[in-house]
């Protein structure tokens, strides 16, 4: 399923492959030799400063493929949970859903495979903002 299960050395690698970027280029861009970034292909996972100087060099945000496993698959919060915000820490108050996320749930409702409120019960999506991009779907479609 879309965003499950994430092994950011495939996605790397596809990326690589996609915008046929030379082993030499990346092993410049790295500072790494071929045997490393072989490694990192074969990789679940990686340090993030090696995750945000691969986004760089393929421009592309890798740092999405995890927001959007946390916004689909993370378990809601508690309703009364009392949060200190730290001011060392950015807090973030919003989602932000990608197309692809917006694009998924979408699918999954207009299929019928999940109904409007199983939508908003298991991935917390607030009412209005689902309702809103149903609208822009019906636009889109109607117009």
């Amino acid at each position: 399923m879309l965003y499950k299960e994430i092994h950011i050395g495939k996605f790397i690698k596809e990326m690589v492959d996609e915008n046929e970027v030379s082993l030499e280029r990346i092993c410049n861009f790295l500072n790494k030799d071929v045997q490393f970034i072989e490694n990192v292909y074969q990789s679940r996972s990686i340090d993030t400063d090696l995750l945000l100087r691969w986004s760089k060099l393929l421009e592309y945000d890798f740092f999405r493929l995890y927001s959007s496993h946390l916004i689909l698959y993370a378990p809601p919060s508690a309703v009364n949970k009392n949060h200190k915000k730290s001011d060392k820490i950015p807090y973030f108050r919003k989602n932000i859903y990608t197309q692809e996320i917006k694009d998924f749930i979408m699918k999954r409702i207009l299929s019928g495979e999940m109904t409007y409120g199983e939508v908003i019960k298991e991935y917390s999506i607030p009412k209005s903002t689902l309702h809103r991009w149903l609208q822009k779907n019906n636009d889109n479609t109607n117009g």
